[in-house]
């Protein structure tokens, strides 16, 4: 019985040795740069001066099928108690997050200034707008940077980067690199998928309703 126990021990430990490493070695390094280019990894982007040096960063990207302009308006509706964050509303709700994302944009909604607070949960953690440029960059907190760039007439780039601080405090590291690392991941790179969905499908209805303007005949 000893001897089973051991190996069941040693399984166990070999086990999560091998999934550490794995997401070390291929998960992590995918995740972190989800859709990005070397080069957007880096590229300077408005809120990188807020960076604290020696923050942990993410840079992800995705490409949109609509112009800024369109995408910039669902960005501008971020926020709990506002658009929410059109990523896993069912998830974030686990949480109490009392999330409702907009499927429709909101005329009250788009407008954001600088020092705003956008919270992720009702009742609980927010972060303030520090920089707003129209069209093209909204940074939320200490550098996290939602980018627009314009790839032609009717696509967009976005890029998105997330700094996190761990202040060299092991404990902050360790929740960082077990907890918050990858579940951030799943929710932004669920919040990127959802502002393309939303852009891409506004700007598709707004093109189908100038021809349908265009083609009437007095």
């Amino acid at each position: 019985m000893r001897t089973l126990k051991l190996i069941v021990v040693w399984f166990a430990r070999g086990a999560i040795a091998i999934t550490v490493l794995l997401y070390a070695v291929l998960i992590r390094p995918w995740h972190m740069r989800w859709g990005a280019s070397s080069e957007e990894v880096q590229m300077r982007l408005e809120g990188d001066r807020m960076i604290a040096r020696g923050a942990i960063v993410s840079t992800r990207a995705l490409d949109i099928d609509a112009p800024p302009d369109e995408v910039w308006r669902w960005m501008l509706q971020l926020g709990q108690g506002r658009g929410g964050f059109y990523s896993y509303e069912w998830l974030e709700n686990l949480f109490a997050a009392d999330m409702r994302n907009a499927e429709l944009l909101e005329p009250r909604l788009l407008k954001l200034d600088v020092g705003d607070s956008i919270s992720f949960q009702a009742d609980g953690p927010a972060t303030v707008v520090t920089l707003v440029e129209p069209e093209r960059a909204l940074v939320l907190g200490d550098g996290w940077t939602l980018a627009l760039r314009r790839i032609d007439e009717g696509r967009t780039r976005l890029i998105v980067r997330y700094p996190f601080d761990t202040h060299g405090r092991s404990l902050d590291a360790l929740y960082y690199y077990t907890v918050f690392e990858p579940a951030h991941f799943v929710m932004e790179s669920g919040m990127m998928l959802g502002i393309r969905e939303r852009a891409e499908r506004s700007f598709a209805q707004s093109r189908r309703a100038s021809g349908l303007a265009a083609g009437v005949r007095p």
